[in-house]
């Protein structure tokens, strides 16, 4: 990184306030190659922003994309990319973990690439418990694995 790459890319990055929405939907259509997506002042600055930087200094490395996506197929329950996020915290394999709720027993077993709740697999304990109780919960704190916060570790 050169001192002159920073100098030019804080100039760039100063412009983008001075810019009509007009001009940032330009500057949009230059850096991405498609047209904006829409009027949003803030979003344009802030993705305008982050490409500039991104195509002076690089982007995410491999590994990085590859977590963000396991990780929005995750959040989105989609089971489409064969990535398995590793977690050391997993108990080991073939752990059956047991939680009540709402007067029902879950039963859990631990599987070497995921989990098994009620013969189907699940790559998370987080969906499980969001399945369970039809909200969203860290699955480690839900089925005891991690203590709540306030409370002694």
């Amino acid at each position: 990184m050169r001192d002159d790459d920073n100098a030019q890319v804080l100039a760039r990055l100063a412009a983008l306030k001075a810019m009509s929405v007009r001009e940032l939907k330009a500057d949009w259509a230059k850096l991405f190659g498609t047209e904006a997506p829409n009027n949003s002042r803030p979003f344009l600055e802030q993705r305008l922003a982050y490409r500039i930087q991104e195509l002076t200094f690089g982007g995410l490395s491999k590994p990085a994309r590859q977590l963000l996506d396991a990780l929005a197929d995750e959040v989105e329950g989609k089971k489409v990319r064969k990535s398995v996020i590793s977690d050391p915290r997993n108990p080991v394999i073939g752990t059956r973990l047991v939680r009540e709720w709402n007067g029902v027993e879950h039963v859990i077993t631990v599987l070497r690439d995921g989990f098994d709740w009620q013969g189907r697999r699940y790559k998370t304990l987080s969906a499980i418990a969001r399945k369970i109780t039809g909200t969203q919960w860290n699955g480690y704190r839900f089925f005891g694995l991690r203590p709540t916060r306030g409370s002694a570790a």
